[in-house]
């Protein structure tokens, strides 16, 4: 009868690995989306008292789903407050309501109403406070990005632009402009760590670690690009490969179950 079971395991598995694979493809054209990847265990079914040269598996288990987190390729939109990182960092976004601090790769940024700058979903990118002039007064916080809709003078705000070192400039009708903040980038000890909540989001947990705020181009934070957002890193023929190897995996292990049902068979009608 652990045949059965063995080769179940395997369709699980195998289900679980075209799972992962059907949602990379899903994903292919998702801004800022990373693939990820199933990996596998071998079970073992002797205890450590038992003969080892009589060891014999039950098959496999699913031992995680990895993250890839390789860069993807940047596409050029010519869009201002459109952000891309080239190197490691996520963008760091605030929920106003919860303050639940959330981190993308997306960089596809608005300007609300009130002038806060935000991702889709209406979290507020973080900045590190500046100087009017643009100079970071702290590293030690991050703040909202906000965008006065007027100026000291009275002056109506004419547009946004975003500095290859992160500095976020805000130009008024009078031709004056001033540095609202600086880009903040997070970078982690283990991104691997980090929990995935959708809409190419993630939450820092205890095993990827607390976010380190750095800004663009030092340290591990990658260089900033304005006009660009990267696109996902998913191969689309490198998962048709790995789908179609996911589907043998799956066949082969129902056609175990099949002949484990065929000895069975034999075996009763011998007795019978």
């Amino acid at each position: 009868m652990s045949n059965f079971y063995t080769s179940l395991n395997g369709l699980k598995n195998a289900e679980t690995d075209l799972g992962v694979i059907a949602h990379n493809i899903a994903n292919a054209e998702t801004t800022g989306f990373k693939k990820s990847s199933t990996q596998f265990a071998d079970i073992m079914t002797n205890g450590s008292a038992a003969d080892p040269r009589l060891s014999i598996g039950i098959g496999a288990t699913v031992s995680s789903i990895d993250q890839n987190f390789s860069l993807g390729s940047l596409e050029q939109t010519g869009r201002s407050l459109d952000l891309a990182l080239d190197g490691d960092g996520f963008f760091a976004t605030r929920n106003a309501e919860s303050n639940e601090t959330t981190f993308t790769r997306n960089g596809n940024i608005q300007i609300n109403s009130a002038g806060n700058l935000t991702d889709a979903s209406g979290n507020r990118l973080q900045v590190f406070e500046t100087d009017t002039a643009g100079n970071v007064i702290s590293t030690a916080a991050t703040i909202d990005g906000v965008v006065p809709i007027t100026n000291a003078a009275g002056a109506d705000l004419a547009g946004v632009t975003v500095q290859k070192n992160g500095v976020v400039f805000a130009s008024y009708a009078d031709g004056t402009s001033d540095a609202i903040g600086r880009v903040a980038v997070a970078n982690f000890t283990s991104p691997n760590g980090l929990k995935s909540i959708g809409q190419t989001k993630w939450e820092a947990t205890g095993l990827s670690g607390a976010p380190n705020f750095n800004l663009p181009g030092i340290g591990n934070a990658g260089q900033l690009f304005s006009g660009a957002l990267e696109r996902s890193n998913v191969d689309l023929a490198e998962e048709m490969v790995s789908l179609i190897t996911a589907q043998r995996n799956f066949q082969a292990n129902a056609k175990a179950i099949d002949t484990a049902t065929q000895i069975s068979q034999t075996i009763i009608n011998l007795r019978t």
